[in-house]
C-alpha cells in the first residue's frame, strides 16, 4: 500500500475475529430483553395507550460487552422495525456528555430530514419527534450519560423502541427495567478466548483456560486483550498467561490487570503511540492521525495500528478507508498513561503535529477540486506524496469518512485554548473543503457549528476582525434558512465588531446585510436607509461596481414600498454604474429591472424602450435566459399597448429561445407570470 491519504484500492482492514464469526453468549439476557419488548407497560395495564416509545436499558461497566449486546438485540428484532435502526453515541470517549442539540441533528441527518442550521435544542428535538411520528424505528442510544439525554430523544409513538446503553440506572424515565450485565458464562468466555488464540491451546489445557476466564471475571474486553496477548505469542501456554495475570497484585478491575500486562509487553515506540491515541479526536484514528501524533511514517503507523487491532487494543472501523476506534473502556487508561509518562510539552507538541497534518490534508482535499487553476495544480504537485489525493472523488470520500473526527478536532482544538492559531487555520480549511466538495447548502449545519467555534476563539483572543467575519457568516446562514430576526441581531453585532477593528469591508458588508434583513422583514424605510449608508461608504472608497449593485438594492426597497419614482432614479444610477464598470451582464439586468419598475409606474412606452435596450445588452452578454424573459415581458407590454401582432412576434422569439434552453423554460415562464 502507498502512503496516500486515501487507499483507493479499497483494501479492507482486518477485524476482530469475534466480530467475523458472530455474537457469543448472553442467551439469558437476550431472552429477557425480548420478553421485555412484548411485556405490557404500565400504561397498557392501566388501560391507557402508551404515549411514547418503550425504553430498554442495558446497564454495565465499559468493557462488559454492553454495546455488543445492544447491537445483537437490534439485529434480532430489526425486522419488526421496517424503518430501520438509528444509532447515536451520547458520550464522548472520555465520558463528556454530548449536547442533545448535536444528537438530535445527527439522528435527523440519518433520517435524511433537514433542520435549519442554528436551530436550538427544542426545535431540533421537536423536528426529530415529527420525523419519527409515522415511522417504526429502533433507536440505539449508546453510552447514555443521564436520563435527560435519553428522554429528550424519545419518539412520541409506541411503535418505536429505544435501547439505551448506560453504566447505571436512568432514574427519571418511567417503566424501565435495567438488564444489568456481569461476566459471560464460562462456555462462551472460553469460546471467545479460542477464537482469538486458536482452539489447540484451549483444548490442550481446558482448566487453565477456565482459570484465565475466572481471573478475567469473564469480561469480554479483558478476555479480548488476553486472547490478543496469546495470539501474539504462539509458543506461550494459556497457563503462562494465567500465572502472569494472577501475579498482577495491584488493585483494580480484571480489565485493568490484563491491560497493564498487555501494555507492559509492548515495545517502547508502540507503547508511546498507544498512549498518544488518547489525543485522537472522538477516539477515531487513521494512519495519518497516528503518524502525526507519534512523528513516524504513515506506513509505520498503519502497521502499528493493525498490530493493536490484533492485540484487542483497537477496533477496526467498517469503512473502505483505513480507520480505527479506541475502545471506550480503554480511553481513560490511555489518557492516564500519557499524563504519567509524557511531559505536558510533549503532549502539546503531539496535538500540534496532529492539527498541522489535518490542516495540510484539508488544504490538499480542497486543492484537488481546483483543476482549472494552474497555481492550485502547481501547489498540489508541491505537496508531499502521502498528503495528496489521486482525484476529487477520493478527497470527498475521505472528507465524508473523517467528518466526525474533523469536527471533533475543531471542538477539541478550541476547548484546548493553547493552540488557537492552529485551531483557526483548521477551521478555515475545514470550511473551504466542505464548501468545495458538498456545497454551502448541504454543509450548512456543520458550517454553523464551525463558525460558532471561530466566534468563541475570536472573543477569547479579542480579535474583532475575526469576530465580525464569524458573525457575518453565522448571520448569512440564519438568513438563508428564514431566521431573519436572528440574522439581524448578528449583522448588527458584526457591524460593531467591524467598526472596532476599523475594517471597512466588514462594516460595509454588515450595513448592507442589515438593510437586506430589514427588507426581508418588510421594513422598507429602514432597508433603504441602511442601503444608503452602505452606498455612502462604497462611494467614499470609490468602489464603483459595489456602489452600482447597492443602487439596485435601494431601488428594490423603494419598489416594494411603492415609491416608483425613487426606484426609477436608483435603477438609472445602477445602470450608469454598471456601464462605467464595463459589466455588460449586470448592465442588462439593471435595465431589465428598470423596465419592470417603469411598467409598475404606469409608463408602458418608457418601459418598452428600456426593455428593448435591455434585450440588446443581454444579447451582448450572451445571456439567453434573460433575453427570453425580456421578450416575454415585451410581449406583455405590447399587448397592453394594443399591438397583439408585435406581441405575438415577441412570444415566438421567446419560445424559440426556450426550446434552445429547455432547462430554463419553467423558470422563465414563472418569472414572466409573476411580472
Amino acid at each position: 500500500m502507498t502512503d496516500q491519504a486515501v487507499d483507493t484500492d479499497g483494501v479492507r482492514l482486518s477485524q476482530d475475529p469475534a466480530e467475523k464469526r458472530g455474537f457469543l453468549g448472553r442467551t439469558r439476557e437476550l431472552k429477557e430483553l425480548r420478553a421485555d419488548i412484548e411485556r405490557a407497560g404500565l400504561d397498557t395495564l392501566s388501560g391507557r395507550k402508551a404515549p411514547r416509545a418503550r425504553v430498554l436499558l442495558i446497564a454495565g461497566r465499559p468493557g462488559s460487552g454492553r454495546t455488543a449486546l445492544a447491537e445483537e438485540l437490534a439485529a434480532q428484532v430489526a425486522d419488526d422495525y421496517p424503518d430501520g435502526v438509528l444509532r447515536v453515541r451520547l458520550s464522548e470517549p472520555d465520558g463528556t456528555r454530548v449536547p442533545v442539540e448535536r444528537l438530535a441533528r445527527e439522528l435527523l441527518t440519518e433520517l435524511d430530514h433537514s433542520a435549519p442550521p442554528g436551530a436550538d435544542e427544542d426545535d431540533l428535538t421537536e423536528a426529530l419527534r415529527t420525523a419519527l411520528a409515522d415511522r417504526r424505528v429502533l433507536l440505539l442510544l449508546d453510552a447514555a450519560a443521564d436520563a435527560e439525554q435519553v428522554d429528550a430523544l424519545l419518539p412520541d409513538t409506541p411503535d418505536c423502541l429505544a435501547v439505551a446503553v448506560a453504566e447505571g440506572p436512568l432514574t427519571g424515565i418511567a417503566d424501565v427495567r435495567p438488564c444489568t450485565l456481569g461476566g459471560l458464562d464460562t462456555k462462551s468466555a472460553v469460546e471467545l478466548l479460542s477464537r482469538c488464540t486458536g482452539s489447540v491451546r484451549i483444548t490442550v489445557d481446558p482448566r487453565a483456560a477456565e482459570q484465565l476466564v475466572e481471573l478475567c471475571q469473564a469480561q469480554p474486553a479483558a478476555l479480548t486483550l488476553a486472547g490478543g496477548w496469546l495470539a501474539a505469542r504462539p509458543q506461550a501456554a494459556v497457563a503462562d498467561l494465567a500465572k502472569h495475570v494472577h501475579a498482577e497484585t495491584d488493585e483494580g478491575t480484571a480489565l485493568s490487570r490484563v491491560f497493564r500486562l498487555v501494555y507492559a509487553s509492548l515495545p517502547s515506540p508502540a507503547a508511546r503511540i498507544l498512549r498518544l491515541l488518547s489525543l485522537a479526536p472522538a477516539g477515531l484514528v487513521d494512519p495519518h492521525t497516528a503518524s502525526a501524533l507519534a512523528g513516524c511514517s504513515v506506513h509505520g503507523a498503519r502497521t502499528t495500528l493493525d498490530d493493536f487491532v490484533g492485540l484487542g487494543l483497537l477496533r477496526a472501523v467498517d469503512s473502505p478507508l483505513p480507520g480505527y476506534e479506541v475502545p471506550g473502556c480503554l480511553h481513560d487508561r490511555l489518557r492516564h498513561l500519557a499524563r504519567k509518562h509524557d511531559r505536558p510539552a510533549e503532549l502539546q507538541l503531539a496535538r500540534a503535529r496532529m492539527l498541522e497534518r489535518t490542516v495540510r490534508l484539508l488544504q490538499s482535499c480542497r486543492a484537488v477540486t481546483e483543476t482549472d487553476s494552474p497555481q492550485a495544480r502547481e501547489k498540489l504537485l508541491g505537496t508531499p506524496r502521502d498528503l495528496r489525493f489521486p482525484h476529487p472523488r477520493a478527497a470527498a470520500d475521505w472528507l465524508r469518512a473523517r467528518r466526525p473526527a474533523l469536527l471533533a478536532a475543531a471542538r477539541l482544538a478550541v476547548a484546548d485554548g493553547e493552540l488557537d492559531t492552529l485551531a483557526r487555520r483548521l477551521m478555515s480549511q475545514l470550511v473551504r473543503a466542505m464548501v468545495a466538495h458538498f456545497g454551502t447548502r448541504a454543509a450548512a449545519p456543520d458550517l454553523y457549528g464551525i463558525h460558532r467555534l471561530v466566534l468563541d476563539v475570536a472573543e477569547r483572543r479579542e480579535l474583532p476582525r475575526e469576530k465580525a467575519a464569524a458573525l457575518l457568516n453565522l448571520a448569512d446562514l440564519d438568513a438563508r434558512t428564514g431566521r431573519t430576526a436572528e440574522a439581524l441581531v448578528r449583522y448588527r453585532a458584526a457591524l460593531d465588531a467591524g467598526r472596532e477593528a476599523n475594517d471597512p469591508y466588514a462594516t460595509g458588508r454588515a450595513m448592507e446585510s442589515v438593510g437586506g434583513a430589514h427588507l426581508e422583514l418588510g421594513d422598507y424605510d429602514r432597508a433603504a436607509d441602511w442601503f444608503g449608508r452602505a452606498l455612502a461608504q462604497r462611494l467614499a472608497r470609490e468602489e464603483r461596481a459595489d456602489a452600482a449593485r447597492i443602487y439596485g438594492r435601494i431601488a428594490a426597497a423603494h419598489t416594494y414600498a411603492g415609491r416608483y419614482g425613487e426606484a426609477v432614479r436608483s435603477w438609472r444610477a445602477a445602470v450608469a454604474g454598471h456601464r462605467k464598470a464595463g459589466d455588460v451582464a449586470a448592465h442588462a439586468r439593471a435595465l431589465s429591472e428598470l423596465a419592470r419598475v417603469q411598467e409598475y409606474a404606469g409608463r408602458p412606452e418608457e418601459s418598452l424602450r428600456t426593455c428593448q435596450e435591455a434585450v440588446d445588452w443581454a444579447r451582448r452578454a450572451e445571456d439567453v435566459r434573460l433575453q427570453a424573459a425580456l421578450h416575454l415581458r415585451l410581449a406583455d407590454t405590447l399587448d397592453r399597448l394594443g399591438d397583439p401582432t408585435a406581441a405575438g412576434l415577441q412570444r415566438s422569439t421567446a419560445e424559440r429561445m426556450l426550446r434552445e434552453a429547455p432547462a430554463d423554460a419553467c423558470e422563465i415562464r414563472s418569472a414572466s407570470s409573476e411580472d
